[in-house]
């Protein structure tokens, strides 16, 4: 009997441990699953710090941290050609069959995929965030999305309202964009096993402290909402540029014993600060999902929420409190979210998010997307160049300028270091036996 087809994956992004975020915390579990599924999963990022070369992580993923150093808000240094050949040694390596490249703001990301396109390999592609459509930034970004997913097989979106944004950024045919949300490890947020008592209402915030995640709207509610509740505490957990402001905050209004600011919480000890409070504050400006909500609910919290892109989407209206980005709306909504309380079941609440959210159902749904992938038919140079040119007048031109050369590298690599000089590696086929345990078995090329 024939084997299921198996698909060997390229994880590419900037964003990848020992950072942690929503995108890192979906490449991680997301490669875990696919690979108890049986496939070859391995990542490929930047250098951080002293962590450089081959790491292996739990389940056997194989990661590559290239010798490239962040340059700006973790993302590398644009270069276009200089990934090309690091790149395309990893894809012979460990013949891979799909690339798969996550977040819009990675450059890796972008030269990745571009790389994949021109050798012939299927590529996906994974938008996490939404932007804008007027600002210089979003701009700019817009039109590099648009280079990229314009030759793309595949793309995924965290939410039907990423979705949206992303296909008028891009230009993208909405019939290959797929809708998968994220999902949370609920064996790992669980609630406290002793129901808190509501003499004290702690309000916990677990965010980047930045312009993004409302930082700002945070130092305009809080006090108003320590002023109409004397009850009320603040856990604050998170680090960025908008830290200083909010100390200020606290000490304008003499709230050093009611609002409590953490630092940066390593992603171990998240679950225990979630636990040490009742409601679950998200102020975030933008956001296409936010992993961060389905983690405080999976741990029994009731989340307050601004009503933002995709947060909307994320649970059901009894287990979230929304309110626009205001000061005076978010008050409102604590208000609101204190007097429900007494009728929240930690429990219970971490039952549903287990039922609706998981990631073995991610990477089954997200099999479906790679396995589309490789139906589409393989084009050469010169049939691909039309889908540049409709980018623009002058960036279409130029885009065509760019794919031109990144070919005619890829051709001198070919001549100087042929494929078949470059030895492949075997696959480690990670499986569990009837005890659950996992064991390894080596498959030769």
């Amino acid at each position: 009997m024939d084997e299921p087809q198996r698909h060997r994956i390229l994880m590419v992004s900037d964003f990848f441990y020992p950072n942690f975020g929503g995108v890192e915390s979906h490449i991680y579990y997301l490669s875990q699953c696919l690979i108890k599924l049986g496939h070859k999963v391995v990542v490929t990022t930047h250098a951080y710090g002293n962590r450089s070369g081959v790491r292996y992580m739990t389940g056997g993923l194989k990661v590559y941290y290239i010798p490239w150093r962040p340059f700006l808000m973790q993302n590398t240094l644009p270069t276009f050609y200089g990934t090309l050949p690091i790149i395309r040694t990893i894809l012979i390596r460990e013949r891979i069959s799909v690339v798969h490249g996550h977040q819009a703001f990675s450059t890796l990301c972008h030269e990745a995929l571009m790389h994949a396109r021109t050798m012939g390999y299927k590529a996906v592609f994974t938008d996490h965030s939404l932007y804008r459509f007027a600002d210089v930034g979003s701009i700019h970004m817009n039109k590099v999305l648009q280079f990229t997913l314009a030759d793309i097989d595949q793309a995924i979106c965290v939410s039907h309202t990423s979705k949206e944004n992303t296909v008028l950024r891009s230009g993208i045919d909405p019939e290959k964009v797929f809708v998968i949300p994220n999902a949370v490890d609920t064996a790992m947020f669980t609630p406290a096993p002793k129901r808190l008592c509501y003499d004290e209402i702690v309000i916990v915030v677990i965010s980047r402290l930045v312009y993004r995640k409302g930082a700002d709207l945070l130092v305009e509610v809080i006090p108003e909402v320590c002023r109409l509740n004397p009850n009320v505490r603040f856990v604050i957990g998170g680090d960025g540029l908008k830290r200083v402001r909010l100390e200020e905050m606290r000490e304008k209004y003499s709230l050093q014993d009611r609002v409590e600011m953490l630092g940066a919480v390593p992603h171990a000890q998240v679950r225990s600060v979630l636990v040490s409070g009742h409601i679950f504050l998200n102020s975030s400006l933008t956001e296409a999902f936010c992993i961060a909500i389905l983690e405080a609910a999976s741990c029994g919290l009731l989340t307050v929420s601004t009503r933002v892109g995709g947060v909307p989407e994320v649970l059901p209206d009894d287990m979230i409190v929304l309110a626009e980005p205001t000061p005076v709306d978010m008050t409102r909504a604590i208000k609101e979210a204190i007097e429900m309380l007494p009728n929240i079941n930690p429990q219970a609440m971490h039952d549903r998010v287990k039922k609706l959210y998981s990631w073995q159902d991610v990477a089954k749904r997200t099999e479906v997307v790679y396995d589309r992938a490789l139906l589409c038919s393989d084009v050469s140079l010169l049939q691909r160049l039309p889908r540049y040119l409709k980018c623009g007048p002058w960036a279409g031109k130029l885009f065509c300028l760019v794919m031109m050369i990144n070919f005619w590298l890829w051709q001198l690599l070919q001549f100087w270091q042929p494929s078949k000089s470059i030895e492949e590696v075997p696959d480690i086929l990670i499986l569990e036996n009837e005890d659950n345990e996992i064991c390894g078995k080596l498959r030769m090329p």
